[in-house]
């Protein structure tokens, strides 16, 4: 539903507000109002999760009522995406540069859903969520960054970078861009030895790992994974440089196991994370 025409007036529907959502006055949760419903050219239902697509379709039967098109799209229903357009679907502040994959991670939906990876027009921004920024050109990047230096706010490197392209350039900027955090992946254990080859990079280049602005986003909880193992991998992460984020893995459905559950909170908990890096690094001092 990306890059839609500008002039009309579309209020865009979501089943459930994330920090990420946009908040201006035609932007809803749930139906439509009942007082002061502003008029409108068409309804946009952008659903992100699977699991949320029995609530998308009740929205779109209670939308109709309005008499003017109701369209439902997003991820969710494995939309391609298109140009982006700052503010639509996403709050301001947020920007994708680009769209899919080249990979093809089991787990992950961006280059079955979105294709090959394909450059965008850059738009302004400062939270990229981009699938994978650094498989774009050169050039792309280094656009992307100038772009950075225009922003009121210290940037965010939100969707992901894949610490297998990071190169010593790449840390050189993002040395310079001053970010507020930068995320990369340790999911499964084909990613470890690039995670750690990363986190000497972004050291060489002045970034520390005590400033806890290195992140990494650890899958968990998919089938054949086991507390053990998943532990492991956290604590691997800390040993990286990185502050890790545990990310439960969840089906079609949207379903999780309840153990796995408590373990995600208890690693999400930053009394907990702060602790594990403390130890690990106070070590390494040492």
């Amino acid at each position: 539903m990306q890059g839609q025409n500008k002039s009309k007036k579309i209020a865009r529907v979501f089943p459930r507000k994330t920090k990420a959502t946009p908040d201006d006055d035609l932007c809803f949760f749930g139906p439509p109002p009942l007082l002061n419903m502003p008029e409108v050219d068409e309804v946009h239902i952008s659903v992100t999760f699977t699991y949320d697509k029995p609530i998308a379709e009740e929205l779109a039967y209670q939308w109709q009522m309005l008499g003017v098109p109701v369209k439902v799209g997003g991820p969710a229903y494995d939309d391609p995406g298109g140009e982006f357009v700052p503010g639509m679907y996403l709050k301001k502040g947020y920007v994708i540069t680009s769209r899919g994959c080249n990979n093809h991670c089991w787990f992950c939906m961006a280059s079955k859903r979105e294709g090959k990876l394909r450059e965008l027009e850059i738009t302004e921004g400062w939270d990229i969520l981009d699938n994978n920024l650094l498989q774009c050109s050169d050039q792309h990047i280094k656009k992307v960054f100038e772009m950075l230096k225009r922003q009121p706010v210290r940037p965010k490197f939100t969707g992901g970078l894949e610490a297998k392209q990071l190169k010593p350039w790449h840390c050189k900027l993002l040395k310079e861009s001053k970010a507020q955090r930068m995320y990369f992946a340790y999911d499964t254990p084909d990613d470890y030895e690039p995670l750690v080859l990363a986190g000497k990079m972004l050291q060489e280049a002045g970034i520390t790992p005590q400033s806890h602005v290195m992140s990494s986003y650890n899958l968990i909880g998919y089938k054949g994974d086991t507390f053990e193992k998943a532990e492991k991998r956290l604590i691997q992460t800390v040993k990286a440089g990185f502050v890790p984020y545990a990310m439960l893995y969840r089906n079609e459905s949207g379903e999780t196991d309840e153990q796995w559950r408590k373990f995600q909170r208890e690693w999400l908990r930053p009394e907990i994370v702060t602790k594990k890096f403390g130890e690990v690094w106070n070590h390494i001092d040492d």
